[in-house]
């Protein structure tokens, strides 16, 4: 019958859960309770698949998020997820098809960007993404982190920390993690589902549900200012030594007083030798609270959250920049014909910068859509890439003025996997 591209029926909901499953190397046999929950959290309209026939054999689905940006603003967001294609069908621009659907649909709803956290490098440069954030993950040496006993634990000066149930979570974390998203480039908005499923009030039997402990810190005004979710696992101990290993699932801090006290309770529970950090921003100040720095083993550095610009002059427009006045004009090309363009940036201290259409001018840089993507938050410099070739200079210093405007003092973070 051919291949079809389209949204997903609601009879179709369950085969398309089975090619997701399919694609990521899971069980087939889904209940139907487990499909309930799972469809409760899609909206069909940006649910996607590709059809031979009756059978789904490629899956594509998005979220609609508030993405936080450089200066503290947001845009909003596409945000893609569940992106499979059945090893059946490969090399037959299912993938594509399923993305150019999917984005084109993003520009007419006024989404500026599109977010997604790829799975495999090589895959997304070629659709106008690039890695706009990075994470790493530290395994800690707990002996040799330097806490000693005496000052490992928070400071009461500063606070208290104190162990909660998921109820509790579920009542404070929305506000705390909206407090910590609106302050930090790179994160993204958390529909309610996210706590129902990290607290096991919605449990997806397939995966199950291990119940971690929940701690909170609080100011000395009593108002939660972070929240981390932990489990420890006590292995035999050796020659009668303690031997455990504690990982943090996530760990969300307003400020740096309830960070470092978050992370000094962690560091001293009893028996822990190794403590998994779980993902954290690649310039975290966690291993500079330790005594000795190098504890902290590097386990993970990679990129994490690709993104890329849908709107030029609205994404632009929406972050801040470095308080200086400039001028540049951006000749982005985009294959896809969704966001390319001659732009004007304009930026002065004190003022809203702007970016408008200037089709007409001459332009200062060239760069392709996923260069500029890459860009976006900060992390990235824009000398670097010029290096490399991404970026044309047509008028000296324009490049290391892009750099000076883009760059942020903090590098962007994402914290959610979406």
């Amino acid at each position: 019958m051919g291949l079809e591209i389209r949204t997903v029926t609601e009879s179709e909901v369950a085969d398309w859960v089975r090619a997701v499953n399919r694609g990521f190397h899971r069980s087939q046999t889904i209940s139907p309770e487990e499909i309930g929950i799972m469809r409760a959290g899609y909206d069909l309209e940006r649910t996607r698949g590709a059809f031979d026939g009756d059978r789904c054999v490629a899956t594509f689905r998005s979220m609609a998020r508030d993405l936080t940006v450089p200066g503290g603003g947001s845009v909003r967001a596409d945000a893609v997820t569940n992106v499979t294609v059945t090893a059946t069908h490969r090399r037959r621009g299912l993938a594509s098809g399923l993305m150019a659907a999917d984005l084109a649909a993003a520009r007419e709803r006024g989404e500026a960007v599109s977010i997604l956290i790829a799975a495999e490098y090589p895959i997304y440069g070629r659709f106008g993404f690039g890695p706009a954030t990075w994470v790493t993950d530290w395994e800690i040496d707990v002996p040799r982190a330097g806490l000693g006993r005496r000052h490992a634990g928070p400071d009461p000066a500063e606070g208290t920390v104190e162990l909660i149930s998921a109820a509790e979570v579920r009542a404070v974390g929305p506000a705390l993690h909206e407090r910590v998203r609106t302050r930090t480039a790179g994160a993204i908005s958390r529909e309610a589902g996210w706590w129902d499923r990290a607290t096991g009030a919605s449990v997806l039997p397939s995966f199950g549900f291990k119940e971690p402990f929940f701690v909170v810190h609080r100011d000395l005004a009593g108002e939660v200012d972070g929240m981390a979710a932990y489990e420890v696992n006590d292995p035999h101990w050796p020659g009668k030594l303690p031997n455990a290993d504690a990982e943090v699932r996530w760990q969300l801090a307003a400020g740096p007083a309830a960070d470092a006290a978050l992370w000094r309770y962690l560091l001293s529970l009893d028996w822990v030798v190794r403590l998994r950090s779980g993902h954290r921003p690649p310039d975290d100040v966690l291993p500079l609270l330790l005594g000795d720095p190098r504890a902290a083993r590097t386990e993970t550095y990679a990129d994490f959250m690709w993104l890329r610009l849908l709107d030029v002059p609205a994404a632009l427009s929406a972050r801040g920049y470095a308080p200086v006045a400039a001028d540049l004009v951006l000749d982005v090309r985009d294959p896809a014909g969704l966001s390319g363009g001659t732009f004007r940036l304009e930026t002065a201290p004190g003022d809203a910068p702007r970016c408008t259409p200037a089709p007409s001018a001459a332009a200062d840089l060239t760069l392709d859509v996923a260069t500029l993507s890459r860009l976006y938050l900060g992390d990235e410099s824009v000398l670097r890439l010029a290096d490399l070739g991404l970026v044309t200079e047509h008028r000296a210093g324009a490049a290391a003025t892009a750099d000076h405007l883009f760059r942020t003092p903090r590098r962007p973070w994402c914290p959610e996997t979406f």
